[in-house]
């Protein structure tokens, strides 16, 4: 057990739990104790029939006692995970021995049988009279118990090594003097820049903010730390996704299985990028830990430094041999061989950044030693009569660290329990204080917790004190955008009510499960959402699958609805491309007269783009089952349909040359089949024109029952169009293909036409077999997307190009109180508030600021009460826009307003 800290208890089993790595790491050293959970015991039985195990003449195999425990408790909880054939002997078994305790060559896992005889034999038991479960024995068997325990040790070990190494480098970054101005330029802002290289780039400004010791030297293994501690930090998180996963997913048996063979591959593809990684990480501290020792003045003493370092520390040709012990490993796909030796390297990359941070703080020590000493100069000529502000004034250019460096300077400091305050030039001391630092870096000393958690709450509090930001493709809407907004809601809500839709609003995240397999290959768009309570959580992609899912969850068999809300994409932000976004979306959910609802939708489109006034457009049509016949005619498998679909979705941004090559080397079509949907996706028309052409006599879209089918829907459309006065706007489009998964009918997508460039600016389509993937009936459906944010640029272009500035409130009135007199003001804005007119009020002696406040709001009204005004009981209303002012009875102001307003007094009387 680690001394000085307090033993905890790990539950392993129960509802909603699950084992982390850190918890494998804490039993494995003793650090906490183990126990199974009643659920989980009380599942189990003391009888079941028994298997046979042939005594097997394999070699021995021992590992270390800390990879043997780590293993147990792996095993431990795949025996809790399993639900059949489990008795309560072998997870006790399990239990005893970690609580108690056992020698390193106790346990053999050089076979099942050998594992099973150790095992029982430190409980006082023999197998031959225990025996063995099939149950007991397939988990055994396909467990991994050793490579994910191994594993589940790295995963730990290296998440903190990450931490430490990023707080030992910003305490180099002072002591070499160097210059950091490279981690300013990680984030391009163009959404292209490497994730974690830009996080630690971060967080070094934050730990590094205040400081007076970086400088202008030029060093490599400075500016390189965002791309080294980086992808270090990305191998990391993979590493630690995987063995969430690998720690808590129950055992494969049966067919299908791989077994320990097909684990150990996996766990060698997931932990080899730690290894190569490591080596870089260590051989970067390796390169910084001597900048620390150059930067060191005394050349004696820098020698006996540089002697001792060379003598002491790993060395960058330790590193490369550690690595060929797991090149070899891996090699001979030794799992166990390959697993320890990252382990190894690791310990030695930790030993490297621990001489890194003893250097660092050797250096800094040596620095302040020096400025002391070069101090008491002035000192002693104070005391005779010298000149106080001299000191002061050498106080104020003394150099100091940086806010979160001093912190992690005097974590160290405090840890190395440092006597020898006075003796920095002992190279002795630098030796202890090596040796002292690699201990506290061990993740089994308690202070360790300490100092971590503290390194995060710096990072986290970002005292850099940055100028604020949002995150990119986000934004933020002033006063004149959101008075657009709000007009264009209003017209699009009255659209939809007036055709009998009712509204409706969805969580903004749903079950990672309800989203995925909708979108096709756009899924990968999909934001995920971390772990919270035992749900894998996605931030909802559009409005329609939520939409599918309420319908499904509620049993409805008919529903017409309208939502306006925001939806996500993990996309890479650019000019007209945002990760948050608006939706406003129509759908009709149920059974209705063929192609009633297809109708009702794209004129509700055209309706509501002629309301919302932003100029011409067209709507493209075209139909699902159509571009399946389109695509088997053509000579593409169907297996490849709706991949070559997404590619035909990128003829409105490419051409059709790009495209073909995307068709052909990616999606491997032949030049021939290309060159066929070429000549289709090439047509495009008035709806009726192009309708005819393909189903003139001996078209071969008749000779396919699908595509006979959708021609025949296609008429009724058109035709239903063409007698509403809404079929000018339409264009039947050939290469119109939503890339979307669900869409099974009649698709259709509205382009604006005017001078603002933005492409799409609604679409839609019908989808019948969504609502039945959540396991109900089918309930066929169509529905209606618009791109409102694509309808706001243009609205809001349009506002400019009018040269008209947009009113932000709706206030009618502006209260002016000439003077100071507060309670007047509220008394006559009350009124006017109960009298339903929108009004707002200013107290200020200085008129110009009244009539500058009305101007800059467009209020078109202004009362004006001084202090005459008010003695005479009356008031002044002025007309802003024709500058004129008459005089008003304080009594009938409010009746006055409200004539020259139109609000009907008597119904704001009754509220």
């Amino acid at each position: 057990m680690a001394p000085g800290r307090e033993v905890s208890v790990v539950t392993i089993g129960g509802k909603g739990s699950s084992l982390s790595s850190s918890s494998v790491y804490a039993i494995a050293n003793g650090i906490s104790q183990v126990r199974i959970d009643s659920a989980v015991t009380d599942k189990l039985s003391k009888n079941h029939p028994l298997s046979t195990v042939h005594q097997q003449n394999s070699k021995s195999s021992f590992l270390t006692l800390e990879e043997s425990r780590a293993a147990l408790v792996v095993l431990l909880n795949k025996l809790a995970l399993s639900n059949a054939g489990i008795r309560d002997i072998l997870p006790e078994s399990i239990v005893g021995i970690l609580n108690v305790g056992f020698d390193p060559e106790s346990l053999d896992f050089g076979s099942i049988s050998a594992f099973l005889d150790s095992l029982f034999r430190l409980n006082s038991k023999k197998f031959v009279e225990v025996g063995v479960t099939n149950g007991e024995l397939a988990v055994l068997e396909n467990s991994s118990a050793a490579l994910v325990g191994i594993s589940a040790l790295l995963d730990h070990l290296s998440s903190v090594l990450s931490i430490v190494a990023d707080a030992v480098a910003a305490l180099s970054c002072e002591a070499s003097k160097a210059d950091v101005s490279a981690f300013n330029y990680l984030d391009s802002g163009d959404g292209f820049s490497a994730k974690d290289e830009s996080a630690v780039a971060s967080d070094m400004k934050v730990l590094l903010v205040g400081s007076k010791l970086v400088g202008r030297v030029d060093l490599d293994a400075i500016s390189e730390i965002p791309e080294v501690h980086g992808s270090f930090r990305e191998v990391v998180r993979s590493v630690h996704a995987r063995l969430r996963v690998e720690l808590n997913s129950m055992v494969k048996v049966g067919k299908g299985s791989s077994g320990s063979y097909g684990c150990g591959k996996v766990l060698l593809n997931t932990v080899w990028p730690l290894a190569s990684s490591l080596q870089f990480l260590g051989e970067n501290s390796l390169r910084r830990a001597k900048f620390n020792v150059d930067s060191i003045n005394n050349v004696d003493l820098r020698t006996q430094v540089l002697e001792l370092l060379e003598r002491s520390c790993p060395t960058s040709n330790s590193l490369s041999d550690a690595f060929q012990l797991i090149w070899e490993a891996k090699c001979e796909a030794d799992y166990i061989k390959f697993l320890h030796g990252i382990y190894c390297l690791l310990l030695k990359v930790r030993t490297i950044v621990a001489w890194e941070a003893a250097l660092a703080l050797f250096s800094l020590e040596k620095s302040e030693s020096n400025e002391k000493a070069q101090g008491t100069a002035p000192a002693r000529t104070e005391a005779v009569g010298g000149n106080a502000n001299a000191e002061r004034k050498g106080e104020r250019k003394k150099k100091v660290l940086g806010k979160g460096t001093t912190v992690i300077r005097q974590l160290i400091k405090d840890r190395l329990q440092n006597q020898e305050g006075d003796m920095v030039d002992d190279v002795e001391v630098l030796a202890r204080w090596a040796e002292k630092i690699s201990l506290f870096f061990d993740p089994k000393d308690p202070e360790l917790d300490i100092f971590l958690k503290k390194v995060k709450e710096i990072v986290e509090s970002n005292e850099s004190r940055r100028l604020p930001k949002i995150p990119k493709g986000t934004r933020d809407f002033a006063k004149e955008q959101m008075a657009i907004r709000k007009k264009a809601f209003s017209i699009i809500e009255e659209v939809f009510e007036m055709h009998g839709a009712t509204a409706l609003d969805t969580p903004v995240f749903e079950l990672r499960e309800t989203l995925m397999g909708k979108y096709g290959e756009d899924s990968k768009l999909i934001y995920d959402l971390a772990d919270q309570g035992g749900e894998l959580c996605s931030l909802r992609y559009d409005l329609t699958v939520p939409f599918a899912r309420f319908v499904a969850m509620n049993g409805l068999s008919s529903f017409k609805r309208y939502q306006i809300s925001k939806v996500y994409r993990r996309d890479n932000p650019s000019k007209g491309r945002y990760r948050e976004f608006y939706q406003c979306d129509f759908d009709i959910a149920g059974q209705f007269e063929l192609m009633g609802p297809d109708f009702e939708a794209i004129k509700i489109l055209t309706e509501l783009l002629d309301e919302l006034s932003i100029g011409d457009y067209e709507i493209k049509l075209n139909h699902r089952k159509l571009l399946d016949g389109m695509l088997k005619i053509c000579g593409v498998p169907q297996e490849k349909f709706r991949t070559v679909c997404s590619s035909i979705d990128k003829l409105d941004k490419q051409s059709f040359e790009q495209v073909k090559k995307e068709m052909v080397e990616e999606k491997g079509l032949s030049v021939e089949t290309a060159d066929r949907i070429g000549n289709y996706v090439k047509r495009s028309g008035p709806p009726m024109e192009i309708l005819s052409e393909l189903k003139q006599e001996g078209s071969q879209f008749l000779e396919h029952n699908e595509s006979a089918i959708a021609l025949n829907e296609l008429q009724i459309l058109f035709k239903a169009l063409e007698t509403s006065k809404s079929i000018n706007k339409a264009v039947f489009d050939l290469s119109l293909a939503r890339g979307l998964d669900y869409y099974t009918g009649v698709i259709f997508e509205a382009v604006f036409k005017g001078t603002t460039q933005v492409g799409s600016i609604a679409a839609g389509g019908r989808y019948d077999n969504l609502i039945g993937t959540f396991g109900t009936k089918q309930v066929p459906s169509v529905g209606v997307s618009l791109g409102i944010e694509r309808v706001f640029a243009i609205m809001e272009q349009l506002e400019k190009d009018r040269n008209q500035s947009i009113r932000p409130t709706k206030t009618q009135v502006l209260v002016s109180i000439f003077g100071e007199n507060l309670s007047l003001a509220a008394e006559l804005v009350s009124e006017l508030w109960e009298g339903k007119v929108k009004a707002e009020f200013m107290v200020n002696k200085r008129v110009m600021k009244h009539i500058d406040r009305a101007k800059d709001s467009r209020i078109p009204w202004m009362v004006i009460v001084g202090e005459h005004e008010h003695n005479e009981g009356i008031v002044k209303l002025k007309d802003i826009e024709a500058n004129r002012e008459e005089v008003v009875p304080r009594s009938r102001i409010v009746e006055e307003l409200q004539r020259r307003l139109n609000i009907n007094s008597s119904s704001s009387s009754n509220h």
